[in-house]
């Protein structure tokens, strides 16, 4: 039979073992790691590039002035024309006719005016001596009148005539290049309907076709330097001069042109070019494109606060580029921006910073 002694010494072991398989060592709490960047705002000046082509200043629709069947064209896309050149002409027969017609009722009122003059002579002969009456005066003197006016009315249809039958000739109002043809040979067009498009001669502009958005802030530069696509060795400077005030329903963009300077060999009518153009320096911090999420449809990036705590923070993007994103709003120099390593944080999260902060980290890192 055990002694009691022994029977204290297993129960103490006992205990002892017990109490130690009942305790458990805590578990280390974990903490999601990330890259983060130090805000430190830069000037930035945003730069657009367009392309666009050259016009001329001043570009003509040239038209019949009547209607008719065009019978022929002199001149094609390309050509150059001077002041006065005929274009194209039309069928003239029946404005001919037109004429054949006023010139016949001009003799006609011609005569008429003849015979009534006659008629009021012997009307004034004869009114002193008393062989006729006043009244008879009258009516001679207001006939010679009335075929006077007709003859007048007469004339100027004439005239008209002549001038319709004028129209059918279409010519160049001005020296330039054709650069359009909207109408053949046998089509028959209406008055007013354009035949051709006329480029003056004169100065030319460099067209553009930019969104609206593109131009909240004026050029830090006015002079812009234009360039020949094909050839950026090619260049001209010019200034804006006009930008359209309605916005094209067609391509949402409105019409920027540029006055050049001058137009070197090589860049001519229709030539592609190409501008570049920058904005005036603002404030602005750059990110990589892993650091930019959302607030529900708003942008925003994680950021860590004093506390080491995730915090979701607003921002304002003023640009997206290739593999990177410039916040124009919303951060502040000296604070820490996740770069990497955000997806599955919460508002008041603790995480633990890497040790290699962020220094050109590559898109879609991980810690």
């Amino acid at each position: 039979m055990a002694s009691p002694g022994l029977k204290t010494a297993v129960m103490l072991s006992l205990f002892t073992l017990l109490t130690a398989c009942g305790e458990k060592k805590a578990p280390e709490e974990y903490l999601p790691r990330v890259f983060v960047q130090e805000v430190k705002p830069t000037d930035y000046a945003a730069s657009v590039t367009l392309t666009g082509d050259v016009q001329a200043r001043v570009q003509t629709e040239l038209s019949f002035r009547v209607g008719g069947k065009i019978i022929q064209r002199m001149v094609d896309v390309g050509d150059r024309v001077t002041a006065k050149q005929v274009l194209a002409k039309l069928d003239p027969k029946d404005l001919q006719t037109n004429v054949d017609s006023a010139q016949a009722q001009v003799v006609a009122e011609q005569a008429r005016v003849k015979q009534s003059a006659a008629a009021f002579v012997r009307q004034q002969k004869l009114l002193p001596k008393g062989y006729t009456s006043q009244s008879e005066y009258d009516s001679a003197q207001a006939a010679l009148r009335s075929s006077q006016s007709a003859l007048s009315a007469a004339q100027a249809q004439l005239a008209n005539a002549k001038d319709q039958l004028s129209y059918t000739a279409l010519i160049a109002d001005a020296p330039g290049v054709i650069t359009e043809r909207q109408a053949e040979v046998g089509q028959v067009v209406q008055a007013t309907a354009p035949i051709f498009s006329l480029a003056r001669d004169g100065d030319r502009d460099a067209v553009f076709n930019v969104y609206e958005s593109l131009l909240a802030e004026r050029p830090a530069d006015p002079s812009i330097v234009v360039s020949l696509l094909d050839n950026p060795a090619i260049k001209t400077t010019g200034t804006v001069r006009e930008i359209t005030p309605a916005v094209s329903a067609q391509s949402g963009t409105v019409q920027v042109k540029v006055s050049l300077d001058s137009l070197p060999q090589g860049m001519q009518l229709g030539s592609v070019v190409s501008a570049t153009a920058k904005g005036s320096g603002k404030s602005a911090v750059e990110l990589p494109w892993s650091a930019l999420t959302k607030n529900i449809s708003d942008p925003a990036v994680w950021m860590v606060d004093d506390k080491g705590e995730a915090q979701l923070h607003n921002v304002t993007v003023g640009r997206y580029l290739i593999g990177k994103v410039i916040i124009s709003e919303g951060l502040k120099g000296g604070e820490k921006v996740i770069v990497a390593g955000g997806q599955l944080l919460h508002p008041g999260m603790k995480v633990e910073i890497a040790e290699n902060t962020y220094k050109g980290l590559q898109p879609g890192a991980q810690p």
